[in-house]
């Protein structure tokens, strides 16, 4: 596993910890996928996919993929005892009503305020906006997991998101492979750091303002 593999490994452990037993959680394609091969062993916590199903387990072992279980993504996943299979009508209906406890998002750009710009680059072919629209403000909470600055080495946290939205004011925390931040009525409230960088390296990294918590944890 090499350095940049490690440290969305790291992120995405970080993002798991966050889940409290019984929650129901949504995982988007991309980088939240991989949230589900590490989910603490001393809770249950049941994964949503809004291609059907309730109860998806961690990508399945090669030579024993199910081509009739995937996530969103289209990769082969497994199911776990007292998963259910149902149509898309039903899928959504659970987000829409409020049923999904936490949705995990990639994000091409995110703001100060909590906008989410994830599903397009004008001029581009980008996956689109699949379920993101309904899960951001259907889920009771939003987290972004992402790098935190993109391929050309520019911030992705930004004062204000400059492509399209694809929701307002609906992220609640962001972790990228530097940084844990909250989203709050003030701003955006950094509480901890990966273990091999700094505040400043963060708030260099990061084009948004950024309100240091009191006491700095490392993950």
């Amino acid at each position: 596993m090499d350095a940049k593999e490690l440290k969305r490994v790291r992120l995405v452990k970080r993002v798991a910890r966050e889940f409290p037993d019984g929650s129901i959680v949504n995982l988007g394609i991309g980088l939240p996928t991989l949230v589900a091969d590490y989910l603490p062993a001393d809770r249950t916590i049941l994964l949503h996919s809004e291609n059907g199903f309730v109860g998806l387990g961690p990508q399945a072992e090669k030579g024993k993929e199910d081509p009739r279980i995937v996530n969103a993504g289209g990769q082969p996943v497994t199911l776990v005892p007292g998963g259910c299979f149902f149509d898309s009508a039903m899928s959504f209906a659970i987000i829409r009503g409020g049923h999904v406890d936490f949705t995990v998002l990639g994000a091409l750009e995110v703001d100060m305020k909590g906008n989410l710009a994830n599903y397009m680059i004008p001029g581009k072919m980008v996956p689109g906006m699949g379920g993101a629209m309904d899960l951001v403000v259907g889920a009771k909470n939003v987290i972004v997991a992402m790098e935190h600055v993109n391929k050309h080495g520019e911030p992705k946290i930004l004062k204000r998101c400059t492509l399209p939205l694809t929701a307002t004011a609906e992220v609640d925390l962001i972790v990228t492979d530097m940084a844990f931040i909250r989203v709050t009525k003030k701003g955006l409230m950094l509480e901890e750091i990966a273990e091999d960088t700094t505040v400043e390296e963060v708030i260099k990294a990061t084009d948004a303002p950024l309100q240091i918590s009191g006491h700095i944890a490392r993950f």
